[in-house]
């Protein structure tokens, strides 16, 4: 529990992932990537339940042996590449409501893919949310203004290439570029209301929770060789501070 509210949080961990099979159970620093969000689920200590949302066995056992709950399984008709995150929240809420008998207020989404997220990120996101009366807050980065949508381009099937947007033409300077942000997937949180009533995981009032270190998103084998890297620096940093 956290600020008087009734808090789980749910680990989306399905098996079909495609760039590196079982990707949330593939090795980072030499334990199971799953493991990394069990270690931080306990070092936070606030949630009322922890659980995975799994469609595969071998997933379930890995995420159990690492201090997370595996209640239920993920049915097979939310286990596919397009099935979206509310869904699979809205139905691990449902579930996890219908065996405890409770309800729950507030639903934090934690990813295994984003291991670099640190327990204070996820603090942050949650506390946001309770205390600010959000519908939904997300931890975002900056893009950098060299990737900003105004200077992205297209390429027709022609093979003509013309700005993505038509306002893209008029940008001269960075100067003129708004800060934009793209979701890191370090942490996500929801009202109950946000899910099961705007069936939506942005919300009708959503915020943010800006992130300004590295923050990596698992898709590749050289994501998990950039992931190492990173964790390697701050052990060094933690070792020399």
């Amino acid at each position: 529990m956290l600020g008087g509210k009734r808090v789980i949080a749910v680990v989306p961990a399905r098996g079909g992932s495609k760039g590196v099979r079982l990707k949330n159970i593939h090795p980072l620093c030499g334990i199971p990537l799953i493991a990394h969000v069990g270690a931080l689920v306990r070092e936070l200590g606030y949630f009322d339940r922890a659980v995975v949302s799994t469609d595969h066995p071998v997933i379930a056992e890995t995420a159990r042996a690492s201090g997370l709950e595996v209640p239920f399984v993920r049915p097979a008709e939310l286990s596919g590449d397009l099935i979206g995150d509310c869904q699979v929240l809205s139905h691990a809420l449902a579930e996890l409501e219908r065996l405890d008998g409770a309800r729950y207020d507030v639903v934090t989404m934690l990813q295994p893919t984003s291991p670099l997220r640190r327990p204070s990120h996820v603090t942050a996101t949650v506390t946001k949310l309770i205390d600010e009366g959000w519908d939904a807050v997300w931890t975002v980065s900056r893009t950098d203004p060299k990737y900003h949508p105004l200077k992205q381009l297209k390429i027709g099937a022609d093979g003509a290439m013309d700005f993505y947007s038509a306002e893209g033409g008029a940008i001269i300077a960075r100067q003129q570029l708004d800060q934009v942000y793209y979701r890191n997937g370090a942490a996500y949180a929801f009202t109950r209301a946000c899910l099961v009533e705007q069936q939506t995981i942005m919300g009708k009032r959503a915020a943010a929770v800006v992130i300004d270190e590295p923050m990596v998103s698992i898709d590749t084998l050289e994501d998990f060789g950039k992931v190492e890297h990173l964790l390697g620096l701050r052990a060094r940093e933690r070792r020399s501070a």
